[in-house]
This record gives structure tokens, sequence and C-alpha cells, in this order.
């Protein structure tokens, strides 16, 4: 329940994450008032010469996904916007700094935080050019990614494309872990302290870590060395962050900084931990607006990840009424690899576990290195087949989704892609709407 001296928090988010509505709960569980700052709610008035943001907040805590959205510039200049009006944690600009691997790479390095060597190139001669300075296998990313998505890893005769789909790519120093377990260190860092710490392992099959890729975790808490959580608490100050998760791995001379994430998840932390940042960044809001919490409650509630729908989502508008998007049977998706991307049309098959690609079509976008083969049986077939297997990005809508897919000869079929349930789950299918069809019949124009 709010107090009478209660501030108001946003938190400007226009997606459900389990960060965004336990960030929300920890604010009321606090005494204050929360506000989820969406698109069914949110507006800027200028009337006059006043400007009013509704709803009316006296800070806002950044959540927006930029990384994930297929138009970061224009999230990023709403941002912008609301920050001329009330503070704004994870400010725009610094959440561009740290969102674009290169630049956050830059900024670590101007402070003195080891990052591993990388290069940008806006040619993709140049690129491959240098290549064999990265020695035998190299990491090939997108300057903006995540969940492990638009990273791959490349071997020496790979050509790489300076761009993958509309984003800078660029190459990256490979670290050696040698026959040790491929692991990261994922610290968790709020208004300089550190909240908790775990190891992120790769899964069988696989050499990213990421939680939303698989990866198995562990509390670190006690196995790092003071010095390192010291350089993840360097790094936030280095990109101007109020709270983040930094990545860093060990190399064979010692440890570097892979990563700064202002949107970083609470799900393998609080698994590896059973601490959640979600209360610290409700107390940093809340403190920063000017209002008071109280240290032990705080310490209460990061022993819980309250993710239930806070009471103060606002209520979808009337053409919306629920928050499913919609897929057609057939749609326009762009798949991306490592060398180029093509817009296709889809079929969708809730029917198929996995999305798959056209033979063809992954030789074209430079997708793999083939990560493993699978076994696949169709139809009333009594026998399986063997198809490689690649990690592929499909731009759906506005959304990117990484999947490792499947890969045949489908030249004799009607689609190169088949989108499965790995990207399905988040949509809802609609199959009268197909991308391929005429929406209205051709009439003669007036002469």
């Amino acid at each position: 329940m709010a107090t009478s001296d209660a501030v108001s928090v946003g938190v400007l988010s226009l997606h459900n994450s389990k960060e965004t509505k336990a960030i929300l709960n920890a604010v009321e569980a606090l005494g204050h008032d929360p506000e989820w700052l969406r698109r069914e709610n949110t507006v800027v008035r200028i009337d006059g010469d006043e400007v009013v943001l509704e709803p009316d907040v006296d800070v806002i805590a950044n959540r927006l996904l930029l990384s994930k959205s297929g138009e970061p510039c224009e999230e990023l200049g709403l941002a912008n916007t609301l920050e001329q009006i009330v503070p704004v944690l994870n400010e725009p600009a610094e959440t561009l700094t740290s969102m674009h691997k290169v630049a956050s790479a830059v900024a670590l390095t101007d402070a003195d935080v080891r990052v591993p060597d990388a290069l940008l190139a806006l040619s993709t001669d140049r690129l491959n050019a240098e290549r064999e300075a990265f020695g035998e296998e190299a990491v090939f990313k997108t300057a903006i990614g995540t969940n492990g998505g638009g990273t791959w890893k490349v071997g020496a005769g790979d050509q790489v494309n300076a761009r993958v789909g509309d984003r800078y790519a660029f190459l990256q120093k490979l670290l050696d872990r040698g026959d040790a377990p491929t692991r990261d260190l994922r610290v968790y860092v709020v208004d300089g302290e550190v909240v908790g710490s775990m190891f992120r392992y790769a899964p069988e099959n696989e050499w990213r870590t990421n939680v939303a890729l698989g990866g198995r975790v562990e509390d670190a808490a006690g196995d790092v060395p003071d010095e390192v959580l010291e350089t993840a608490e360097r790094a936030i100050d280095a990109v101007g962050l109020d709270y983040a998760g930094v990545d860093l791995m060990e190399g064979a001379d010692g440890w570097y900084v892979l990563e700064v994430n202002p949107t970083a998840g609470f799900k393998g932390l609080f698994e590896a931990t059973g601490k959640s940042p979600a209360p610290h960044i409700a107390r940093l809001a809340i403190e920063r607006a000017g209002g008071s919490v109280d240290d032990d409650r705080v310490a209460e509630l990061s022993n819980v990840l309250d993710d239930s729908v806070p009471a103060c989502k606002p209520a979808p508008v009337a053409s919306r009424p629920n928050e499913e998007v919609v897929i057609g049977y057939t749609e326009e998706v762009q798949i991306i690899g490592t060398s180029g991307s093509e817009t296709v049309v889809a079929k969708s098959d809730t029917g198929a576990a996995r999305t798959s690609i056209d033979t063809q079509l992954a030789a074209n976008i430079g997708a793999g290195p083939i990560k493993s083969i699978t076994k696949v049986r169709s139809g009333s077939s009594k026998s399986s087949k063997s198809r490689p297997l690649v990690d592929v990005v499909v731009g759906v809508g506005g959304t990117r989704h990484t999947v490792t897919a499947s890969v045949e000869d489908r030249s004799h079929m009607n689609y190169p892609v088949i989108l499965g349930r790995d990207i399905l789950g988040d949509y809802q299918v609609d199959v009268s709407r197909q991308a391929d069809r005429e929406s209205d019949p051709e009439v003669e124009s007036e002469e």
C-alpha cells in the first residue's frame, strides 16, 4: 500500500516480461506507486507552453528491449522524449552505447576495461581481408543482438559480411578455455553494487551460454575474485548505466568483459542465486525521485521473484481484445545468416516443432556452421531422414527470433521456409491470412 509521501515510478516497457512485472510489483511492495508505461496508456501532450506526460510519474525505469526491436531508433527516440520530461534510469544515450556491442567495447577500452580484440569494417572485403588475424576460429556478431541471436562461430575459410540483414556485424576474438567446459560469468549490478553473480554453462552441442538457449546456471558467489566483481562495476560506470548485467569470460591471460546488457533477464540469476534485482532497481528509482525505502524490506523482497501481473497494468484498448500478435498462414519473413539475408514468404506449420529452411536459401545467406544432425520422419513414411541443423535469425514483423533450423531441399515445394512451434509459440496463427494472396479483388481504375 502506498504511503502519504509515496512517489510514482513508471516502468517503460512495451512488452510482457518477468523483469518488468517484478520491478512494478517491488515498487508497490515498497510502499510507492507503480505505473506501467505501455502503448495503451502512454501519452505526451504539448498544450501551449506546457508538456504533460500521461501517466503522471516522477521517474522512469527504462526496460525497452531495443536489441529485440525491429525499429530500435524509434523506441530510443521515445525514451529520449520521456527523458526530457522526467528523470530516466538507464538513460537513452547510455543505453544506445551499451546495446551496440562495438560502441560498448570502445567505451570499455577507453576506461581500461579489457575486452576481446574486435574488428568492425563497413566494407565486406576489408572484413574478410583481416579475418586471419582472429585465428582459426572467430566470433562473428551483429552489432546489436540479444539472447545469443546474431552470433556465430566462424572458421578460417568462412566468408562473412559487413552487414547481416539490416544490421552491422563485426569479428571478435574467440576466447579459448581449452578443455574446460564453455562458460561465462554474469554479474548483475545496480547502482554500483553487485546483487548477484552466476556462471552460465553452454548446453550440449552449443558454444553460447545464454539461458534463453538452454544454458545451465550456477551460483558464482565465493568463487569469483573480488577484482572480477570490481571489473563488472567499472564496466557499468564506463558505459554510464544505472543497472545492467555484465557478461565476462576468462581467457588464458585473465578476464574480459564481453557485454554490458541494460535489460538483462532475472530468471537465470534468480534460479542460480535466489536473489532478484527487481527491488534494488525499484529502490534506486524511488530514491532518484526523492522517495525513501526500508532497506530491510528491500533485502526481504530480493528473496522472491514476484512476476505476477501487477494491478497497474493498463487495460487493453477496445480494438485489441488480447495481446497475442497474429501471424498469417503464410507470412513474409526475413531470414538472416552470416553472409546475407533474404525476404521470403514462409508457411506457418503448428505441427512442426522446428523451423525448416531450404538448402539453397541456407547457402545464399550463409547459414551455419552445422551444429548437429537430426533425424526426422514425415507423413506416413516409416523411415527417417537426416537433416543438418544450423542457427539462423528470423525476422517476423518487428521481432527477431534466433532458432536452430533444419535444412532440407524445398525446391520442389511452394515455400522455402516452414515456421515451426519454436517461433509460432509467440503468435496466434490466423489461417485465413496469407501474405501471397491478394486481400482485395482487382478492380478497374476509373478512366
